[in-house]
């Protein structure tokens, strides 16, 4: 396959990743092109490297995350792009953040046991907004008196914070509670929501040393 054919694969993956504002599989990619014209996987593969180099030096990259490639700001610009939008985007609460953080480190995680850890009361509110944001999901229940509902991530919430997959969450060994690691998965986020917490979590809230 010659270089005009790689650069026209190239341009066609980059227009489709800008209009589709959200990531693509290679799979998906490769569905663009009729079955006779169609890249063989390796082929897209190497087009995507082609794409990533030639946004070196621009103000988007091309990042790979669980659900497949997208094209997005760089974080270093986000100050000045922020600039565009009238309404400063709102934080998460502090106990949503601790919560998402068990659930992401300790998965499978049912609410009793993160609750135990954290000391203080989930409030449904928390539940109900990780799961209608569709960062978080049953997976299961736990064999135990009641059989507990036992959450976990889901690609949704790798995409969010801008991941591949769960191992490049921060170590543990690297933080120090979970307000800390609330802060670290944080600071990848394209957008956030607010979230008034109930007032037993407003109380005696504790973090994990």
């Amino acid at each position: 396959m010659n270089e005009e054919h790689l650069l026209r694969i190239q341009a066609i993956a980059e227009a489709a990743l800008l209009a589709a504002g959200k990531p693509l599989s290679l799979d998906q990619l490769r569905e663009l092109f009729t079955e006779d014209e169609r890249p063989a996987r390796q082929v897209m593969e190497h087009v995507m490297m082609l794409l990533e180099s030639a946004c070196e030096n621009r103000g988007f990259e091309l990042k790979k995350v669980a659900s497949g490639y997208r094209l997005q700001i760089r974080e270093e610009y986000a100050p000045w792009v922020g600039r565009l939008f009238e309404e400063r985007p709102q934080r998460y609460s502090r106990a949503l953040l601790e919560t998402l953080a068990l659930i992401a480190y300790r998965q499978p995680i049912t609410r009793g046991e993160i609750e135990d850890i954290r000391g203080v009361t989930v409030s449904s509110n928390i539940i109900r907004t990780l799961l209608e944001r569709e960062w978080v999901r049953v997976v299961g229940h736990r064999d135990v008196p009641g059989r507990p509902a036992m959450y976990a991530t889901t690609k949704q919430f790798l995409d969010y914070f801008n991941l591949s997959g769960l191992d490049q969450l921060p170590p543990l060994s690297d933080v120090r509670d979970l307000e800390e690691i609330g802060r670290e998965i944080e600071k990848n986020m394209q957008a956030e929501i607010e979230f008034e917490s109930p007032k037993d979590d407003d109380k005696n809230e504790q973090t994990l040393h």
